[in-house]
């Protein structure tokens, strides 16, 4: 029984996430142009509550990459944590603080993306998962007044 409880533990450690290893990056505020394929990211804020009252997209054909915005109804952008999982072609988000109004509408004529899921862990925390139709970069930055969350994707 031991020996099967050791295998089994050590299995589930073999193919975990080792988030020590990654880099973890601070959202800038504004644009750098610089795009990431992998890792962690995080954005600190005092934002006590907020509410997700948009997402919005646009593909710029002249510099190659699609914008999706997230807007807010707070000043400044709630705190923001989030992982980009290139083996799986996704972007996971948790946003805290931050409820999702019943006006969002998905997004049409998207170049890059291929689903957006959003999951209420909490009162509190929002989560939302961008899953891509192909291996691409991102350039997440914030904006304020009003607060914007900006995902750039580029291929």
């Amino acid at each position: 029984m031991k020996l099967i409880l050791c295998l089994i533990i050590l299995v589930n450690t073999t193919f975990a996430q080792n988030l020590f290893k990654e880099r973890i990056r601070k959202v800038p505020e504004r644009k750098k142009a610089i795009y990431l394929d992998g890792g962690v990211f995080h954005y600190i804020s005092k934002v006590k509550k907020s509410k997700l009252t948009g997402i919005r997209n646009r593909y710029v054909p002249r510099l190659k990459y699609e914008r999706i915005v997230f807007d807010f109804n707070s000043k400044e952008v709630p705190r923001v944590y989030g992982y980009i999982d290139s083996k799986n072609n996704k972007l996971n988000m948790d946003l805290f603080n931050v409820s999702l109004s019943s006006s969002i509408k998905n997004l049409k004529n998207t170049k890059f993306l291929k689903n957006i899921d959003f999951y209420n862990i909490d009162v509190k925390t929002l989560s939302i998962e961008l899953i891509q139709k192909e291996k691409v970069t991102y350039d997440i930055f914030v904006l304020k007044k009003p607060a914007r969350l900006v995902v750039d994707i580029k291929k």
